[in-house]
């Protein structure tokens, strides 16, 4: 399994006015926006953040999002750490499959993969 990409995420309770603030202050561009949740990126898209009202599908809001290249892979590394699963892996209407551990911190991880 390899780690593609890495995106913080913040939980914010108005998610057009956090984009707007977003935007103006750190120059980043929306690149994808669910209504829920909306990601922005710099121009090469090397550099990225996410904020998210609530989650759609899940119980807990990730603090970070880890895209890798074999979510089953993954997960099935997590199960057998004893890692607490905390959202189902899952194939998502948007087009991830994904699941959440918790750390032993209690931060909420998202590791997904997506779907060809």
């Amino acid at each position: 399994m390899t780690v593609l990409r890495v995106v913080p995420v913040l939980t914010v309770p108005d998610l057009d006015a956090a984009v707007a603030e977003h935007t103006r202050i750190l120059g980043l561009t929306e690149v994808m926006n669910h209504g829920w949740i909306a990601t922005l990126a710099d121009a090469d898209h090397r550099h990225q953040l996410s904020l998210m009202t609530t989650d759609q599908t899940a119980q807990h809001n990730p603090t970070v999002s880890v895209e890798v290249d074999d979510v089953d892979a993954a997960h099935e590394e997590a199960s057998a750490a004893g890692l607490r699963i905390v959202h189902p892996l899952t194939d998502e209407p948007w087009g991830v499959r994904r699941f959440f551990f918790a750390d032993a911190a209690g931060n909420v991880v998202n590791v997904l993969s997506h779907r060809s």
